[in-house]
């Protein structure tokens, strides 16, 4: 039976971190993945001759080299990474667009600054003092998190349409609660996209899981695919090891899981009310298509576009269609500042996400499946294209995922892409030795993702 001093269940960003940060203070330590590949929903495929990024449209938190304060330099300096590893690409500029209004943005405040000074001339005061808001937040304060992001913006920004747009990117961002955001992770979305920014590796996610392995593997790491956890074996209120699916047994002084709260809980062997935490319902699809042409090139220059076609922003699961087409994300991965030493992208891309029904989509039979994926790719790249000039003609190849996808990818419940609504900051489970990171802890996006298994296990792990 092997031992260890830390077990890690989940090889994704916050997973593969946590290890790291253990394994440069010479901890043994074994991260265990139930899938055959690394990274959750931030992973990648190859289709067809193509590479396919899953989950990433761009890093978000991005601050330029030699950036001393903020999660991309603290990361950096904890998990002992230079900048350039990362090969960060800014991004060219993005928009949010509403009937009637959009708001361009970028990675400099003043930019959405002037767009609101322009567009909403009478919340110039108002959005100042939404920023002191963000400023005066206190983290730590849990009262203050679990605040009504809607009930803050209600209080400062007069103007409903305004309200709409500021939590749209947002939201889609980094929300798993329906119809309203606690203030808390509004607060973490609106540094991280508004006053931080986007950036891209050329190479995509896979050159940032690619880093993390070889520096986790380096260090003397053990990573062990297609070894998914079947049981947390509790004796006494204290986690003594984990059994895997193939039955082997291993031991360990402490378990970290990103596998999400729910479902972490559930593999506990012991009979607690912490499960009661309710799973996540918010899922997505997403379109992917390759172009013969560059976006930029058919008259869209932007990186992302966040659309939304009503003056009210709908941001709830899917009730009665597999998808819903009223608003989503249009990403153009060729549309950021990549250094002439990186070239151009080999292909033009356009990636569409929307809103869509993980119950619906799991209870089709795989002929249905195959139908209603066509089907709602046309849909989607229908709605998609009332915001950015049509590329549908210059498609020549496609693919689409749905929920059922992700949670093959992440094994949430529902697909839930941003885990349960109700996250658990400090960490801590009802076991001594049993703690969380990643989406439950209440940190999403790659950098956020790998700030939360570097901040968990300094907290409880690196502590004789």
């Amino acid at each position: 039976m092997s031992t260890y001093d830390t077990i890690i269940i989940g090889a994704g960003m916050s997973g593969l971190a946590a290890g790291i940060r253990l394994a440069h203070f010479d901890r043994r330590v074994c991260i265990l993945e139930r899938h055959y590949t690394i990274g959750g929903l931030n992973s990648f495929y190859r289709l067809r001759g193509r590479d396919y990024d899953v989950g990433l449209h761009a890093v978000t938190n991005f601050t330029p080299k030699g950036t001393k304060r903020g999660p991309l330099a603290r990361l950096l300096r904890q998990l002992r990474f230079r900048w350039d590893d990362f090969q960060l690409s800014p991004q060219v500029g993005s928009r949010i667009v509403f009937p009637g209004t959009e708001l361009g943005f970028g990675n400099d405040i003043d930019i959405l600054r002037g767009e609101i000074a322009r567009e909403f001339p009478s919340e110039r005061d108002n959005f100042e003092r939404l920023l002191e808001r963000l400023v005066d937040y206190d983290d730590l304060d849990q009262e203050a998190y679990d605040t009504s992001a809607r009930a803050v913006l209600n209080e400062i920004i007069a103007t409903p349409l305004l309200r709409e747009m500021l939590l749209c990117p947002l939201m889609w961002y980094g929300n798993a609660r329906e119809r309203d955001m606690d203030f808390g992770q509004f607060c973490i979305m609106f540094r991280s996209i508004f006053l931080e920014g986007f950036a891209r590796p050329f190479a995509g996610v896979r050159l940032i899981l690619k880093n993390l392995v070889r520096r986790f593997r380096s260090l003397g790491g053990e990573l062990r695919l297609r070894s998914g956890v079947k049981r947390i074996c509790v004796d006494n209120g204290h986690v003594a090891g984990v059994v895997l699916d193939n039955g082997d047994e291993l031991t360990a002084n402490n378990v970290l899981s990103s596998a999400g709260w729910v479902e972490t809980m559930r593999m506990c062997d012991d009979v607690s009310e912490h499960v009661e935490t309710k799973p996540g319902q918010l899922s997505f699809t997403e379109c992917v298509s390759v172009l013969d042409t560059e976006p930029k090139k058919l008259g869209n220059p932007n990186t992302i576009v966040f659309y939304n076609d009503s003056e009210n922003f709908h941001w709830e699961k899917p009730d009665q269609d597999l998808c819903d087409v009223r608003t989503g994300v249009i990403c153009s991965p060729n549309n950021f500042c990549y250094s002439p030493s990186d070239g151009e992208l080999p292909d033009g891309v356009v990636r569409i996400t929307s809103l869509a029904n993980f119950p619906r989509w799991n209870d089709l039979t795989e002929e249905q499946y195959e139908v209603e994926k066509l089907k709602w790719f046309d849909r989607i790249n229908e709605s998609a294209v009332r915001f950015v000039p049509d590329y549908r003609n210059r498609v020549v190849d496609y693919d689409m995922f749905t929920p059922t996808t992700i949670r093959r990818f992440t094994w949430h419940d529902n697909g839930a892409v941003y885990g349960a609504p109700d996250k658990h900051f400090d960490g801590r489970t009802h076991l001594n030795n049993l703690f969380i990171c990643g989406t439950d802890q209440g940190f999403v996006g790659i950098i956020g993702a790998i700030v939360s298994g570097i901040s968990i296990t300094n907290q409880y792990l690196l502590r004789d």
